[in-house]
């Protein structure tokens, strides 16, 4: 019996450790004028990703207008609520997870989480605008069996500004959907996100600057982690909740890993092993980890035979040498 105990204990342990080691390996896939095939899931599954980020979109006017304008006919076909459930159920088809993410933009491009409203009146028309908007998005992750949900993406003033209206449209969500939820905070905001003890992970859009270099290496940036990852361990420890990078990813261009959010439409200075080694040193300093769930790199566009590839210095890993990386990576943790 006494080795019959040990050998039961044993096998608990290495399912658990197992268990420990399944990471969310995640793409976010970038909505499109047009429906999807197999033919643009298939890159998805070669990569060996799990999950996939879905995103639909409302829109802003400015960062004081209080209306969310989401599902109309001028917005493209996979930013809709038609469009989001058919990439949805394609990626599903295929054995690819989901996590919906709505998400806003505001006019111009302008940061999410500066939206603020001047006064009390508009501060209560956004808070009906945003639950209706993502009340809609919780019914259609509910109907499709999606594994995650995100309830906002970098939405820093509104949060910190109505932490009443968050707690309430949380209670709200889970009447209608019964996954697992997170928020995704930007890199500086995560620290101050007052709702994760109401959720199952601590969402980070994690474009936390590791380098000053024009070509880091994966030492210099695993050095540069070693400012931010105490946090980020510090604050899942706080709320005994895992991490999970909401979006991660780094452009192919000089100094990648100095300002990481950057995101503008600068040319040239293409640099491609910046953008290795900076991914790199990402994967080394956290899949290892058990308070780690994993992440979902920034971005993968439906159409991979025509997007990136080597002369490309945007965040898209596609055709560049970045992709087997990832690839190699997540087949280690299938």
């Amino acid at each position: 019996m006494k080795y019959f105990n040990l050998l039961f204990l044993s096998l608990v342990c290495m399912l658990q450790s197992c268990t420990s080691q399944t990471k969310i390996n995640g793409v976010s896939f970038v909505s499109s004028r047009t429906a999807i095939t197999e033919e643009h899931v298939n890159p998805v599954v070669e990569i060996n990703a799990n999950f996939a980020a879905v995103m639909p979109f409302g829109f802003i006017k400015n960062l004081n207008n209080p209306e969310v304008i989401y599902n109309t006919k001028h917005q493209w076909y996979g930013e809709s609520r038609v469009g989001v459930e058919q990439y949805a159920k394609s990626l599903e088809a295929k054995g690819v997870k989901i996590m919906l993410k709505p998400q806003i933009w505001v006019s111009r491009g302008q940061f999410t989480g500066y939206i603020k409203m001047e006064t009390e009146a508009n501060w209560k028309k956004l808070e009906d605008s945003y639950s209706g908007f993502i009340l809609e998005y919780a019914k259609l992750a509910q109907d499709i069996n999606a594994d995650i949900f995100c309830i906002g993406t970098e939405l820093e003033q509104f949060v910190s500004n109505r932490p009443a209206f968050w707690n309430t449209i949380i209670v709200d969500i889970k009447k209608i959907y019964k996954g697992k939820l997170t928020y995704a905070a930007n890199w500086d905001e995560f620290k101050r996100t007052p709702f994760w003890s109401e959720l199952d992970y601590i969402g980070v859009d994690a474009y936390f600057p590791v380098s000053d270099s024009k070509t880091p290496t994966v030492k210099e940036c695993l050095e540069g982690w070693k400012t931010h990852k105490p946090v980020i361990k510090e604050i899942s420890d706080r709320h005994k909740k895992p991490i999970l990078f909401t979006e991660y990813g780094y452009r192919s261009i000089d100094y990648t890993g100095k300002e990481p959010w950057k995101s503008d439409r600068s040319e040239g200075f293409v640099n491609l092993e910046a953008q290795n080694n900076a991914t790199i040193a990402l994967f080394d300093a956290f899949w290892k980890e058990d308070w780690f769930a994993g992440g979902f790199i920034w971005k993968w566009f439906h159409d991979h035979a025509n997007v990136g590839g080597e002369n490309d210095n945007r965040f898209t890993p596609q055709n560049k040498p970045v992709e087997k990386i990832i690839k190699s990576h997540f087949e280690k943790l299938k």
